[in-house]
């Protein structure tokens, strides 16, 4: 089944539009309660991810090579054997997944280690350039289907079923047609769309002004690509609610429907004196003006999203 990560942008008062991840990551837009009682994340008994993962990507459309390497290093900066000596790194931010895990009284289970696996060009598009939720997923099942997560990224000129109306990116689960030990397992994916030229205020806030809210001037992407750095931000928050909630019964807070994630529980929150319209402080580069909290491999700079802390039931941000 498809988990949406619901990127709900946040109204609040006059407010940005930020991304709340359901376990069909859809992002939605949504208006708060004001009045409600602070998040209780709930644990439904089921797996997390374990063990070495491969984070296969399924480019469709059309992505410079330039860009490929944005997404790839990001993954490959998650739980590098060498992690990056500056600090706060894409390594650091991670980990806080691991808070989840220690509160899973499970034996034997392997720390959970990703990687960059194959990646799949599809610049023909094969399924054309309209594309619905169900095709989304025949995508999903062209990477490895054990000890892997599938991730589709749609170039800018592809539509997908509720692309930017509801949602920014999904991840979720699907039975996958391979047998192992003759029987057939779930396979986890994620769905990330470009919104450059569709809804950058949507989806890629806040590289871009947003549509709704507070009209506080963009910040610099850091790789100087508003439609791939703001993906990065939404496959980060999609990577950490597949990790702590990979089949709709994890780690979440509300209805398996529409749940409140690792990441989607904390919308629009980047850096410390965060509020709606401003992402908080963060670091800007002297020499490129970019803006960015976290340090990758290869040099590489990322804006990363709050993740909630289930310790202290609060949003944790890297700086």
């Amino acid at each position: 089944m498809a988990s949406s990560l619901s990127s709900h942008f946040l109204l609040q008062l006059l407010l940005v539009i930020s991304i709340i991840q359901s376990s069909s990551a859809a992002r939605k837009i949504s208006v708060p309660d004001q009045t409600q009682e602070p998040l209780l994340f709930q644990y439904h008994n089921g797996p997390l991810l374990t063990g070495e993962v491969s984070i296969n990507l399924i480019w469709y459309g059309q992505f410079r090579p330039s860009q490929r390497a944005i997404v790839s290093d990001f993954i490959a900066s998650l739980s590098s054997r060498k992690p990056t000596k500056a600090q706060p790194s894409v390594a650091t931010w991670w980990k806080a997944t691991e808070k989840y895990y220690n509160l899973v009284k499970t034996k034997n289970t392997s720390p959970l280690l990703l990687s960059v696996g194959a990646q799949v060009l599809d610049e023909s598009y094969s399924l054309g350039k309209s594309l619905s939720n169900k095709q989304i997923v025949q995508l999903a099942s062209k990477g490895g289907q054990k000890d892997a997560v599938n991730v589709v990224l749609t170039s800018s000129d592809v539509a997908v079923e509720g692309f930017c109306s509801s949602k920014c990116g999904t991840h979720g689960s699907s039975v996958s047609a391979q047998k192992i030990n003759g029987k057939r397992s779930k396979f986890a994916y994620i769905w990330v769309g470009n919104s450059e030229t569709q809804c950058p205020g949507q989806c890629a806030w806040p590289f871009h002004q947003p549509i709704y809210g507070p009209q506080n001037a963009p910040v610099v992407a850091p790789n100087n690509d508003v439609g791939l750095d703001g993906m990065v931000i939404n496959l980060a928050s999609l990577l950490a609610g597949t990790a702590t909630n990979p089949f709709e019964n994890g780690y979440f807070q509300g209805p398996k429907e529409a749940p409140l994630e690792a990441a989607s529980a904390c919308p629009g929150v980047y850096a410390k004196g965060a509020y709606p319209g401003y992402a908080g402080d963060l670091l800007v580069d002297s020499t490129t003006g970019a803006s960015y909290n976290a340090h990758g491999v290869n040099g590489r700079k990322y804006v990363l999203p709050a993740l909630f802390d289930p310790s202290t039931s609060t949003c944790s941000t890297l700086i």
